[in-house]
């Protein structure tokens, strides 16, 4: 009986463990294949799959087993995915198909070619579900309730050609994220930034300063604890170039931030690569890659560059007997490429990834089927959906901030004619004050003129008197001598301030034009002030129509063609180059771990993931096994 969906975030799962290819695909008898199913004795000595003949048809869950399923006897199952938590009932008779289906179903998931139930065996190894056979006759703990974790078995060659459903993205990348902060996946300190600020994005959304400050992604696991602890940086000083490159992602979907981050992710050179430990025949010990792309040898010490490949393509059939495992190449004139694992358990996942990678690879170069198609449609019309939705959000935030722009700029505008208006005010009251003063300055002059006026005539009297009494004795003649005289004075004195109040007159009068000039200036300007304001109102009102949003799509290429995003982009490239410089310079010496070591030398060489690929591909199968066997 199938119980409630419980959400949470679940631990990473490894990807290289054991498996069926009927994980992938339903088991099916074939009478004339090279693959041949035996006793568990005989499978132990002898498993052979023939890469030339046709691949089966992918089964798809039904959704009527579930009447299989309840029993009185149940047995309580519990499967994690990277996000939620399910449980359901089961009984002794399931197979793993059906409970394979349920999940799928439960989380609505289609893309199911990619994904498998992963457990934990008796012996404690992680081992893959095989889905044509009963979940109870498998090697599965018989603790009271089983438990299953979901993960991705095979990964796409490019997410952005291949993945549709937006939920299997979600998965891919919760576990691809997981892999990289895990160090599983190695990642170079300035590219786990870049990501982080994706995963910033796809978790929170835009970034918003007054709302992410620092300190606020303290319980996020943001990089690598190699990363954190290889510089000489705080949690702060990370959190900032994180929402530096945060805010460079604005207006991107929660979608589209994860579909960047893995397109970021698959450049990096372990990802989606299972490595297993072997043999050559000279006995050196040495790794085996197994990819979305094909084979890979690495030097035991570099698990980054390989160096010698073989793609899927290449390859007819593949083989293992015990501890030995043979893979034999469509150039008849090449011999076996053959080599040792250390256990017959590690043949059995190696042969498992092997059947599904190679009918992965095939597929994609042949033409979508039906039911492929079906589900591209109707992920693009929810894909248009969605992009329609958030261009409308995006106006409308734009709008609304843009209305929110406006309006502080309207009170700033406001603000500053108040001011104005204050400061207008006090000069029109001083130049009232002005006036007043030099109204009561023109009255003192009036007022002195007249006096001048008077004494200038007392003067003449004076004069005229002197003239008519020059028969007065000498001393009379003295005595009004000295009485001109000081006449003179004092109306040489009235001159000089009948000239000076003249004067300050004459400036008060251009002070007072000054001041009207200012006050019918600014008078004038408050005015239009108001009228801009009402202006920018009706602006406002129309303005959220015009604004509009773009979304960017990259066209992957063939895979010996292809570049790396960061190549593709000479901005994030330039981003990378110039944190890189300034990482160095905090950087710790002591800290710097061989793959550090072997990603700058690779850097230095301008290798990268598809440089290397075209290299360890090139001349013919036969020289290529040669070097293998030369190793």
């Amino acid at each position: 009986m199938q119980k409630t969906a419980l959400k949470k975030l679940m631990a990473f799962g490894g990807l290289a463990a054991e498996g069926e290819f009927s994980s992938l695909f339903a088991a099916k008898k074939r009478s004339n294949s090279n693959f041949q199913t035996k006793s568990e004795d005989d499978f132990r000595r002898l498993s052979f799959f023939n890469f030339s003949r046709p691949t089966p048809q992918h089964l798809h869950a039904s959704g009527q087993h579930q009447k299989g399923i309840m029993s009185k006897k149940a047995i309580n199952v519990r499967v994690t995915s990277m996000d939620s938590e399910l449980e359901f009932a089961i009984q002794s008779s399931t197979t793993g198909k059906q409970l394979f289906d349920q999940v799928v179903k439960t989380i609505g998931l289609r893309e199911i070619w990619y994904f498998g139930l992963q457990y934990t065996d008796n012996k404690g190894f992680p081992t893959w579900l095989k889905l044509n056979k009963k979940v109870m006759s498998q090697d599965v703990k018989k603790d009271p309730t089983l438990v299953f974790k979901f993960r991705a078995k095979f990964y796409p060659e490019d997410v952005a050609e291949e993945i549709i459903q937006d939920v299997t993205m979600r998965l891919f990348y919760l576990q691809v994220k997981d892999g990289i902060l895990s160090d599983e996946i190695y990642c170079p300190p300035e590219t786990s930034v870049l990501l982080a600020s994706y995963a910033m994005q796809a978790k929170y959304g835009d970034y918003v300063p007054e709302t992410h400050v620092a300190g606020c992604l303290t319980a996020d696991r943001l990089l690598p604890q190699r990363v954190l602890g290889q510089f000489k940086l705080n949690s702060e000083e990370w959190e900032r170039r994180i929402m530096t490159w945060w805010a460079d992602h604005r207006a991107t979907t929660r979608e589209q931030a994860m579909l960047e981050y893995l397109k970021i992710a698959q450049d990096l050179e372990m990802y989606g690569v299972n490595y297993f430990e072997i043999r050559n025949k000279k006995g050196t010990d040495l790794y085996l890659g197994v990819d979305a792309l094909g084979l890979n040898i690495y030097d035991k010490a570099d698990r980054l560059s390989p160096k010698v490949g073989f793609p899927w393509s290449e390859i007819r059939n593949i083989s293992f007997n015990d501890k030995k495992f043979v893979i034999k190449p469509i150039d008849k004139k090449a011999h076996d490429f053959v080599f040792y694992a250390p256990r017959l358990r590690i043949n059995k996942r190696i042969l498992a990834l092997c059947m599904g990678n190679h009918e992965l690879y095939m597929r994609r170069r042949k033409p979508d089927t039906i039911e492929v198609q079906q589900m591209k449609q109707q992920a693009r019309e929810e894909r248009a959906l969605k992009i329609a939705e958030q261009e409308k959000l995006t106006r409308e935030m734009s709008a609304r901030e843009e209305a929110e722009t406006r309006q502080r700029e309207a009170e700033k505008r406001m603000q500053q004619m108040q001011e104005d208006m204050e400061r207008a005010r006090h000069e029109l009251a001083e130049a009232h004050n002005t006036i007043h003063s030099l109204e009561a300055q023109l009255k003192q002059l009036q007022l002195a003129k007249q006096a001048l006026e008077q004494k200038e005539y007392e003067l003449r009297e004076l004069t005229a008197q002197l003239q008519s009494e020059k028969a007065m004795s000498d001393d009379e003649r003295r005595r009004l001598r000295d009485q001109v005289d000081a006449r003179e004075r004092e109306v040489y004195t009235m001159r000089e301030e009948v000239e000076r109040q003249t004067t300050v007159t004459r400036q008060l009068q251009t002070q007072i034009h000054t001041q009207q000039h200012t006050q019918n200036h600014y008078s004038h300007h408050v005015s239009n002030g108001h009228a801009h304001d009402e202006t920018a109102t009706d602006d406002e009102d129309n303005g959220a129509t015009e604004l509009t949003n773009d979304a960017d799509q990259n066209v992957p290429q063939h895979e010996l063609e292809r570049v790396t995003a960061a190549e593709k982009n000479i901005q994030i490239k330039n981003k990378l180059d110039m944190l890189t410089r300034e990482l160095d310079s905090v950087k710790d010496q002591n800290a710097v771990t061989d793959y550090d070591v072997l990603h700058m030398e690779n850097k230095k060489a301008g290798r990268d993931k598809y440089k290397t690929l075209r290299q360890i591909r090139g001349g013919n199968t036969k020289r290529r096994i040669d070097q293998y066997e030369n190793m």
